[in-house]
């Protein structure tokens, strides 16, 4: 895998495409139990201050650079992360190579509005993959052994390829990185805003806004009491912590391999 060491998290520099190969040949070899997770300047902030959040991104096996904040942190400390690679665009490309060779998925989180939406959306986009099952838990701060066992043991029944899991961060990442080792699954990913997008419940900014590097934007006049923090708060510390990083002298390494 390429990619580097940035602020002491490996961030994965290959692109969605690529890992959407990956999967599919995970799939086609019945290889099991990667999972991936997206590093932004939210989440980094949010990790120094919460230990198993910061252990679960640690232990993800791709790390990817979801976010403009991650390649000007790269581009500050001497990396070489030039695009940035969102849990969408890992999503696209993963059941679009799904597509192709044939495959089943489950959707863990969201409410049962939201994954019924995705049901009717993922029947006309994928007609040649199989929806093996949807669950939407419990919502509450924290699921309990009985919860956790229930969400393992309907995943498991269904003996999906691909989980995809959204609760939000961290709990979806924690969620994943203490369970996958029971999970029969070939890969998951933690996506979080990906179901209401996928749906159609919450409205993806626009492509110039995307290629802008200003997504954000358009998402936080949508929801501004939900993503004030992240974008008023979480993103200065971030760009103070990269610059004072920068001033230390530290640099971004190539990853071993």
């Amino acid at each position: 895998m390429s990619g580097e060491m940035l602020l002491g998290y490996p961030v994965n520099a290959e692109s969605a495409q690529l890992l959407g190969r990956r999967v599919a040949d995970w799939v086609a070899h019945g290889e099991r139990q990667r999972w991936f997770a997206c590093l932004n300047p939210h989440s980094v902030e949010v990790a120094e201050r919460d230990a198993d959040f910061k252990t679960a991104l640690l232990t993800a096996d791709f790390l990817v650079p979801d976010g403009v904040g991650v390649v000007f942190a790269s581009r500050q400390l001497g990396g070489s992360i030039r695009t940035r690679v969102t849990g969408h665009d890992v999503f696209a490309s993963v059941m679009s190579e799904l597509a192709r060779t044939g495959g089943r998925v489950f959707f863990l989180g969201s409410s049962a509005g939201v994954l019924a939406q995705i049901g009717e959306r993922f029947a006309r986009d994928f007609p040649s993959l199989t929806l093996a099952g949807t669950y939407s838990p419990p919502y509450k701060p924290a699921f309990s052994d009985a919860d956790n066992a229930a969400m393992i043991d309907a995943i498991n029944a269904a003996r999906p390829d691909v989980l995809w899991v959204g609760m939000t961060a961290p709990k979806q990442e924690k969620w994943l990185a203490a369970n996958v080792g029971q999970l029969d699954v070939a890969f998951a990913g933690a996506i979080g805003a990906v179901f209401d997008f996928y749906a159609g419940t919450v409205k993806r900014s626009s492509p110039v806004f995307q290629r802008l590097g200003l997504e954000w934007l358009p998402r936080l006049l949508q929801e501004p009491r939900r993503l004030w923090y992240r974008n008023f708060v979480s993103n200065p510390r971030f760009v103070w912590r990269v610059l004072t990083a920068r001033w230390r002298g530290e640099r971004a390494r190539p990853l071993p391999g």
